[in-house]
């Protein structure tokens, strides 16, 4: 009889309190990977890149005392499915929505980080219906504004400082993540070098991100069709910047938490325009892994946004 391995998704959910155990589901033409426990009203848990559902393990058990947690793998990430298209944020919408019908589960709150938070906005755009609360957490969905980010820093930036030091690292990885065909064979079987180097430059304490979990995410990462898949989800951005011009604000009550080492300031800014109900929060002392770096403040925050 083989031995699970300590990383495989099932064992990581049965090692966290509150019941958590690993499924897969069928829905909108591609498998998905999902983490489930507690009780309560259901509460859909989305994560990004380079994650996996992992991201969220610090602050599971504690929502899992009041709501029926969903931690999904999107499209694309972990133990789901990697399919040659669908990575838009709205056919990736679909595949939650889906999964919501699938578990019968009528109106969820949702929250997203990262990928996974725009993901939670074009739910609540396309799927009203289904929608009771939204969080997102340190992105916003793609719009018109990301066409001009700019790669090169101005006169004097310490780009290559970490964030926790001073620094402000450019988004190499949006243009990076562009590229055909390269990211698979520079990241095969190295894709550690990638999560380390986001955990030291772009949350306020490294060690927030344990190796454990650096681990998973990079084993996650580890092939070639992990790091296409991935990726996939950067070279649409062209199409959500389409779509999201057609989205009216959402009517849904939209909860932003932003890092104040990272996008606090721009969320506070674009964010307000977005919805009919609209509320931005500083996390103090965090970067942009908020889930990881900050649990206490994003289960504090969440259990008061959905009471």
């Amino acid at each position: 009889m083989t031995t699970p391995h300590p990383l495989d998704d099932a064992e990581l959910a049965r090692s966290l309190d509150g019941g958590f155990t690993s499924h897969h589901a069928d829905v909108n033409g591609v498998r998905l990977h999902y983490v489930e426990g507690g009780s309560g009203t259901p509460l859909l848990l989305l994560g990004g890149w380079p994650q996996t559902w992992w991201q969220w393990h610090r602050v599971m058990p504690a929502l899992a005392r009041r709501h029926r947690v969903i931690a999904v793998d999107l499209r694309g990430m972990g133990g789901s499915a990697k399919p040659a298209d669908g990575y838009d944020k709205r056919t990736m919408a679909r595949d939650i929505r889906e999964l919501v019908r699938h578990l019968d589960l009528g109106s969820v709150d949702i929250a997203g980080h990262d990928i996974g938070a725009m993901v939670a906005y074009a739910y609540a755009a396309n799927h009203p219906e289904a929608t009771r609360r939204i969080c997102m957490l340190d992105v916003a969905h793609p719009d018109g504004g990301w066409a001009e980010y700019r790669l090169l820093p101005e006169h004097g930036q310490p780009v290559n400082t970490p964030l926790g030091e001073g620094g402000s690292p450019l988004l190499w990885w949006f243009a990076f993540n562009q590229v055909l065909g390269l990211p698979e064979k520079l990241l095969e079987g190295r894709a550690r070098v990638l999560v380390d180097w986001l955990a030291e430059h772009i949350t306020k304490d490294p060690a927030s991100i344990d190796d454990r979990s650096r681990e998973v995410y990079a084993r996650a990462l580890s092939t070639a069709d992990a790091v296409r898949a991935g990726n996939a989800w950067y070279r649409a951005f062209t199409t959500d910047i389409a779509d999201e011009r057609t989205y009216a604000p959402v009517t849904a009550p939209l909860l932003v938490l932003g890092g104040v080492l990272s996008n606090h300031d721009s969320l506070r800014e674009v964010m307000p325009a977005k919805g009919t109900d609209v509320r931005v929060v500083a996390v103090d002392d965090c970067g942009h892994y908020i889930p990881e770096e900050r649990p206490e403040a994003v289960v504090d925050a969440l259990e008061s946004f959905l009471a």
